[in-house]
């Protein structure tokens, strides 16, 4: 028998997702405002030199550092969870 979903029982979070050139992946952080982390990165990607990004998350990954001048690409992500 299919388990059904409470539709109240759905929630959103949002993720920052950081694309490192030569990488597969991308780095999948989770933190409590993801908007400043988003904006934070892009504006290490602005700058001409490069610096290291050293942030702790609440997701999967605890710790988390990357040199600025590796950052492919920055994006946030919506998904939904029970």
């Amino acid at each position: 028998m299919a388990q059904q979903f409470n539709p109240q029982n759905i929630k959103t979070r949002t993720s920052v997702l950081v694309f490192i050139k030569g990488s597969a992946a991308p780095l999948v952080l989770y933190v409590e405002n993801p908007q400043d982390l988003y904006n934070e990165i892009c504006q290490a990607m602005k700058s001409a030199s490069a610096s290291f990004i050293e942030k702790e998350t609440t997701g999967p990954l605890k710790k988390v550092c990357f040199a600025s001048n590796q950052i492919a690409a920055v994006a946030t992500q919506e998904e939904q969870y029970v």
